[in-house]
C-alpha cells in the first residue's frame, strides 16, 4: 500500500471513529433527545434530528424498502470510492476520498443500526425577529463536504503533473 492510500485509509478511519463517537456521546452521554437543544454559543446549538433520507433530507423514505436501497447504492459508492481512492495519485485526492469514505461508512452505520441517519449541528443567526437555520448535520458530512471540496480543488487547481491521464 502506497503512502498516499496509507493516509487515506487513515483518514476514514478517524472520520469513522470520529463520527461515531461523537454520535454516540450525544445519545448516550449527553442525552440529546432528553436535553435538546443546547446552546453552546449564540450561533450554534446541538439538537437532534432523524434523517430517513440522503444529504440535506433529500428523498426522505422510512419504508423499509427505501431504507435498503439506500444502503444498497451507499455501499456501491463507498466501494467505487476506494477503488478511485487505491489508484489516485495524489495525497490531496486520496485524503479527501478517504473523509468521504469515513463519513459514508459512519452515516450508512446509522441507517443500519438506527433506520435514520443522526444529525445534531445546527447553525443559525438572527436577524431582527427572524431566525435563519442551515441543516442539521453531523461529523460525517463536515467531512463528506470538505473531501468534496478538496477533491474538486485538486481536479481543477492541482498541479497538472500529478493529475492521471
Amino acid at each position: 500500500m502506497s503512502p498516499p492510500v496509507r493516509a487515506g485509509v487513515l483518514a476514514a478511519v478517524i472520520t469513522l471513529i470520529a463520527d461515531q463517537a461523537s454520535k454516540l456521546w450525544l445519545l448516550y452521554v449527553l442525552e440529546i433527545a432528553r436535553h435538546a437543544p443546547v446552546r453552546v454559543t449564540p450561533f450554534f446549538d446541538l439538537v437532534l434530528a432523524w434523517n430517513p433520507g440522503i444529504s440535506f433530507g433529500w428523498f426522505q423514505s422510512e419504508s423499509p424498502a427505501a431504507q435498503i436501497a439506500l444502503m444498497v447504492i451507499k455501499a456501491a459508492a463507498v466501494i467505487a470510492l476506494a477503488i478511485w481512492m487505491a489508484r489516485s495519485r495524489t495525497w490531496l485526492a486520496t485524503v479527501s476520498l478517504g473523509l468521504i469514505i469515513g463519513g459514508a461508512i459512519g452515516n450508512g452505520i446509522d441507517r443500519f443500526a438506527y433506520g435514520a441517519v443522526v444529525d445534531f449541528a445546527l447553525f443559525h443567526i438572527e436577524i431582527g425577529e427572524k431566525t435563519f437555520s442551515w441543516y442539521v448535520f453531523n461529523f460525517a458530512d463536515v467531512a463528506i463536504v470538505a473531501g468534496v471540496a478538496a477533491l474538486l480543488y485538486d481536479s481543477l487547481l492541482g498541479a497538472p503533473a500529478a493529475k492521471a491521464p
